[in-house]
C-alpha cells in the first residue's frame, strides 16, 4: 500500500519535470569558427520555435564572451535575411535599425565589405561571404 501511494505522488511530480526539460537545439550553420565563432541555431520548444544568431563580442578581447541575438519566429529571421540582401546592394555606411539591434555595411578598402551587427550590449562584424551564408541558409529554411 505504501508503494502505490507513493508512485501515486511520485509520478506527477516526473511528468512535470518532463514538461521543462531543454529544447531541441540545431545547428542550421557554421558561419564562422575558431577564435571569433559565429552559429545560427534553431531552438523548438512546445511553445514554439526560435532562432538563435550566437557570435563572440568583440568589445572584449581578454576574455571569451559569446553573445546571442534571438529571433522570436521565423518570419523575423527572414526580415534580418532581407535586411541583409539591402545591405549589399546599398553604399557604405547604410545602417538597419531593428529594435533589438542594428546592422550597418561598413566597406573596408583592401577587406571588401563588411557588416556590424550591433546589440544593446554587444557587437560583432562579419564578412560579405559570411553574410551571403547566413541569408543562404534563410531562404532555405
Amino acid at each position: 500500500m505504501k508503494q502505490l501511494l507513493l508512485s501515486v505522488l511520485i509520478f506527477p511530480v516526473i511528468g512535470i519535470v518532463g514538461l521543462y526539460r531543454n529544447s531541441p537545439t540545431e545547428n542550421l550553420v557554421e558561419i564562422r569558427s575558431g577564435e571569433w565563432p559565429m552559429n545560427l541555431e534553431r531552438d523548438a520548444s512546445r511553445h514554439g520555435t526560435f532562432y538563435s544568431l550566437i557570435f563572440r563580442d568583440q568589445q572584449v578581447e581578454s576574455t571569451v564572451v559569446l553573445d546571442t541575438l534571438v529571433f522570436s519566429n521565423l518570419g523575423q529571421l527572414k526580415y534580418f535575411g532581407q535586411a541583409l540582401d539591402v545591405l549589399k546592394t546599398g553604399h557604405n555606411g547604410d545602417i538597419a535599425n531593428f529594435a533589438a539591434y542594428s546592422v550597418k555595411r561598413a566597406d573596408k578598402k583592401f577587406d571588401g565589405v563588411w557588416y556590424i551587427l550591433r546589440t544593446k550590449f554587444c557587437l560583432t562584424d562579419f564578412q560579405q561571404p559570411e553574410a551571403d551564408l547566413m541569408n543562404k541558409t534563410i531562404k532555405g529554411l
